[in-house]
């Protein structure tokens, strides 16, 4: 009995997506938990597996769309691996059989008649003539089973030049094939190389002759969604945005004095992200205004502390939400900060990794950015976004020094937040960072 894979329930917000990609062609033998294809929706990408082991059967084409529960391919789970494609089983008996036969017609004179019939025959006949020549041909004794001879029939392609790839050195139906396919693309190629060498066309030329200078691709549903809450949050909120500088030094000088002993204890490299992550949950504690939602006519105060994380993949921009940043250590955020990236990076980022988080911290400095302007990730109310730190000039105490500084963008909800609130939420971040010492103290 075959055995159905369907697309699987991927949450209530998600009802279809996009068959990405096969990892298995139509036919082939699969074991049990073999990755079988990639799906794309609206939210994540996400991997299936086969349950069962057999040969498979697709029924979806890559680049389809699909339904929550579709059945997408059968795999015949009593079915046995194919060890060649195009070969027939035959038993030991059967081949000798076989052979003697063929050797007892080809030692059987023809008569003039016979002779006369063949060479009339035409093109068919010949063609069962190569097949019939190669099966005994010198050098090369094992008979053909009846697919290759037929494909030799068909064809009436060389077999006594082909290099058989089956048991004992016999030609099968998958090299009668490729051998054709093979002739068929010599001459083209042969073609193309003779052609004489001719200067590069200009723009002019290529757009008359056609030549494409454009590509088409439809977006993915990852990429489709990220472009719709995007123009949402922009024509829903009342976004500004609001600047602050922060003085990366005595962070800097924190984690090369503590890293040896940090990586030691806890088998992962102290970063940035958890000091600011730290740092955005005592200003969300210090500023509640900032940790609220709007839904409708109401303003939602939400008492828990779940900071989202921007990580950048090839498919799009994914938020995964760490969960309770007031109770976690600096290790714990950093361990679910690597764990998350790497996830969102191979594409088994889960639904409920990404849900329910009431603040976003983007960290476009890693790409090098110096100064942006982050969309808030909606209905969230605001969004912190870190910058490059880069040497600049600044005064402190009346001295001209050099510091590794950072600027901070906050943008926010006007409609929730005020000026005052931004300001101060900024502010709080900055003292955080600047004196790391106020995040024991909740100071």
């Amino acid at each position: 009995m075959a055995n159905e894979v369907k697309i699987p329930a991927m949450g209530e917000s998600i009802s279809s997506g996009i068959l990405a990609a096969w990892h298995v062609k139509d036919g082939d033998h699969v074991e049990k938990d073999q990755l079988l294809y990639e799906l794309e929706t609206d939210k994540i990408t996400s991997e299936a597996h086969a349950e069962v082991s057999g040969v498979i059967s697709i029924k979806v084409g890559a680049d389809e769309e699909v339904d929550i529960g579709q059945v997408v391919a059968t795999i015949e789970a009593t079915a046995a691996p194919k060890s060649d494609a195009s070969a027939e089983p035959r038993s030991e008996s059967e081949d000798e059989s076989e052979t003697k036969r063929e050797s007892e017609a080809s030692a059987a004179p023809k008569s003039e008649s016979e002779s006369e019939t063949q060479r009339a025959s035409g093109s068919e006949t010949e063609a069962a003539a190569v097949a019939e020549q190669a099966t005994h041909s010198t050098g090369n004794e094992k008979a053909l089973s009846p697919a290759a001879r037929k494909a030799a029939e068909e064809t009436g392609v060389d077999v006594a030049a082909i290099s058989g790839s089956g048991k004992d050195g016999r030609v099968t139906k998958g090299d009668i094939l490729e051998a054709t396919e093979t002739s068929k693309s010599a001459p083209a190629q042969s073609k193309a190389d003779s052609k004489p060498l001719s200067p590069s066309p200009s723009l002019s030329d290529q757009a008359g002759s056609g030549a494409a200078r454009e590509t088409r691709k439809k977006m993915s549903p990852l990429r489709r969604k990220i472009a719709e809450r995007l123009v949402a949050a922009t024509q829903e909120a009342a976004m500004l945005t609001t600047f602050n500088e922060v003085d990366m030094s005595a962070v800097m000088q924190l984690r090369k004095q503590h890293q040896e002993k940090f990586v030691e204890r806890h088998g992962i490299k102290l970063g940035f992200m958890s000091f600011f992550t730290k740092a955005v949950t005592h200003a969300l504690q210090a500023v509640p205004q900032v940790n609220a939602r709007i839904e409708g006519n109401e303003v939602v105060t939400q008492h828990y502390y779940d900071v989202g994380v921007a990580v950048g993949t090839e498919k799009g921009l994914m938020v995964p939400v760490l969960r309770d940043c007031d109770q976690k250590s600096f290790a714990e955020i950093e361990g679910d900060i690597l764990g998350y990236a790497k996830a969102a990076r191979e594409g088994k980022i889960q639904m409920s990794d990404l849900e329910g988080g009431v603040f976003t911290i983007s960290n476009g400095g890693i790409y090098g950015s110096m100064l942006s302007t982050p969309i808030v990730n909606h209905p969230q109310p605001a969004i912190l976004g870190l910058h490059n730190i880069t040497e600049r000039a600044v005064v402190i105490k009346g001295e001209i020094v050099a510091r590794p500084m950072m600027y901070l963008a906050l943008s926010y909800d006007h409609r929730l937040i005020d000026g005052k609130e931004a300001v101060t939420f900024l502010v709080k971040v900055k003292e955080a960072i600047e004196d790391p010492a106020r995040l024991l103290f909740g100071i």
